[in-house]
């Protein structure tokens, strides 16, 4: 009832407020409802700053969209003919008759804009509140978010004059409601260090998947520890990943990291020296990695933290050679979605952007406003396009979200993961073979159509599925995970300690290592990075990976969704090999790399 009223509330600020000139006002954006976790506070202190972000119509989303494909399908005359910064930017930068006109909203009601993206698609602004309220058309309140006690000024719906009408895209986070600790994906400390054996008893288990099964694939040469307990060295073995350094000097990994999370070099130095003791390197100053801050993010780390050493120490300690960059985005954040849109403008503004990005953090879809989403996505498909591969764990809640939520009615899929033109990775545990971890998040898209490099496989995955799960789930929504990797029993230092560690978020550094491996040896044979891996995973590349057909994802009250031959909601399409994805990539090259 509450969150009707305040509605309601909206509604009448929207039929009432009467902008500048009479220019008429149109509902803009709106929410159903507060989210869950958040309660309305009161109103808003007129005098309160806002600082906002207006995403501003692209010129041709279309078009990035296609350039995006052209360079990323294999068979393509453009595949990996990867576009420069000023060919992205033509893309995606506003009409001139957008920005005129926005410009001109704001300015006839006395509010400056600052360009906010290299491209200028983006625009800053900061008003009282009574302005913001006067501008569009709403009432603004406070809310608190109830776990981490912190107040936010939101309001549920706004509206713009029709002149802005089809030239403004979204304005946030005017009714963005995201937790103020985003999550990871999740780091887990799994059991102690100390009590391995009888720990072990009380991990997670995996139940079997009813569905029919192909016969398992059966890793050779693997150490039997690695059925538990997972190393550089495991990895290795388990995915034919080279120890040898990398040498072209042009492949390179960006960790994103959040929310306060630290790395130390002295905590990887001890890292390598136990699980990497082939690798020389030495503690002096950021010759290990490097660390940039954004956002206000922390850069002189006295003590690490579980997700930042895991993320870290199996990219620094897997990818032998790669120049890594670890980014630390703080919380003097303007853009509504916690710093995710700050860091990818950031490389977006840079002259060579990197072959990798991995991220270990996300939301849940359903806290994400759809135009925030769109325009965060649509940011991804710039990087893309200019070649690099960004990855995503996709969550550690099953289908119960980014971590296990309870009481969910509905399966709840995880953002950025069902953003199309991402990689999302799932998790798996074991050896020969593989099978997938319980928690490994995986679904559809409420938000995002599927894809059509998706249209195949996912299909025959809903006709084995028939009416399981159904009414659960958005069956014509985008797909997640894309792939898959070990997420169970990393071993990580953190503050001189080795303790075992779970969760999505091993699985997408683990990925990025081989990833960038992939592209130092293509490199080093006069070729491009991978950029943008789906449409490659899901035709032609689809024969270097192996299956995981065992296990399933529960949450919502559910077993959640089955492990199958080919592409599956747990697993998707399987675990890499690197020998073999290296042998097909080089096979694909047209276009005269």
């Amino acid at each position: 009832m509450v969150a009707a009223g305040l509605l309601f509330f909206a509604f009448i600020s929207l039929a009432l407020a009467r902008p500048t000139g009479f220019d008429e006002l149109h509902v803009h954006e709106r929410r159903s409802s507060v989210p869950d976790g958040f309660k309305y506070l009161g109103k808003a202190d007129p005098n309160a700053t806002l600082k906002l972000r207006i995403a501003l119509a692209q010129s041709n989303p279309a078009g990035l969209e296609a350039a995006l494909y052209g360079v990323s399908t294999p068979g393509s005359k453009n595949y990996r003919q990867h576009l420069s910064k000023a060919e992205v930017q033509a893309l995606v930068a506003p009409k001139p008759e957008s920005v005129k006109a926005v410009r001109t909203w704001l300015s006839n009601n006395n509010v400056a804009a600052t360009q906010a993206s290299p491209a200028g698609d983006w625009l800053s602004i900061e008003v009282p509140v009574s302005k913001a309220s006067t501008l569009l058309g709403t009432q603004f309140g406070e809310y608190a978010h109830e776990r981490s006690n912190t107040s936010m000024i939101r309001t549920l719906a706004y509206s713009v004059p029709a002149s802005v009408k089809g030239h403004l895209d979204v304005i946030f986070p005017v009714t963005s409601f995201i937790e103020p600790r985003i999550s990871p994906a999740s780091a887990q400390v799994i059991h102690s260090i100390h009590a391995r054996s009888s720990d072990e008893k009380e991990k997670r288990t995996v139940a079997k998947s009813t569905s029919r099964k192909t016969a398992p694939t059966v890793v050779a040469a693997v150490d039997g520890s690695c059925k538990t307990v997972i190393t550089p060295k495991c990895l290795q073995s388990i995915y034919n990943i080279p120890s040898a350094p990398a040498s072209s000097n042009s492949s390179s990994i960006i960790v994103a990291s959040f929310a306060g999370e630290a790395a130390t070099s002295q905590d990887l130095q001890m890292f390598l020296t136990q699980f990497r003791p082939d690798v020389k390197k030495k503690v002096s100053s950021q010759s290990i990695f490097a660390v940039k801050s954004l956002d206000g993010g922390a850069t002189d780390f006295s003590s690490g933290t579980t997700e930042a050493s895991l993320d870290i120490q199996y990219t620094v300690g897997v990818a032998t050679n790669v120049p890594t960059t670890f980014v630390s985005v703080g919380s003097n954040t303007t853009d509504g979605i916690a710093g995710f849109l700050d860091i990818i403008n950031n490389l977006l503004a840079q002259d060579e952007v990197p072959s990798v990005l991995t991220t270990s953090f996300g939301f849940n879809e359903k806290d994400i406003p759809s135009g925030v989403g769109r325009n965060l996505c649509n940011a991804y498909a710039q990087l893309g396009a200019r070649g690099t591969t960004v990855l995503f764990g996709s969550g550690d809640g099953g289908v119960s979200g980014i971590q296990s939520t309870q009481g969910c009615n509905t399966f709840v899929p995880t953002f950025p993961s069902t953003c199309p033109f991402v990689t999302s990775v799932g998790g798996t545990r074991g050896v020969g073979p593989e099978v997938a971890v319980s928690f490994s998040s995986g679904g559809f898209s409420n938000l995002f159509p599927r894809p059509q490099y998706q249209d195949k496989a996912v299909t025959a995955y809903l006709k084995k599925l028939g009416k399981t799960n159904s009414g659960l789930f958005n069956s014509s929504g985008r797909a997640f995970p894309d792939i898959a990797a070990q997420a169970q029993g990393f071993q990580v230092v953190r503050n001189g300690e080795v303790i075992p560690v779970a969760g999505t978020s091993a699985a997408s550094p683990t990925v990025a290592s081989l990833v960038a491996l992939l592209n130092d040896a293509i490199l080093n044979d006069g070729g491009k990075p991978m950029g943008f891996l789906n449409p490659f995973l899901y035709s032609t590349g689809t024969r270097a990976l192996t299956d995981v057909t065992q296990g399933n994802n529960p949450g919502c009250g559910t077993s959640g969704f089955p492990a199958t031959s080919g592409w599956d909601a747990v697993t998707g399409l399987g675990t890499p090999d690197f020998a073999k994805l290296l042998n097909t990539a080089k096979k694909n090259v047209l276009g005269g790399q």
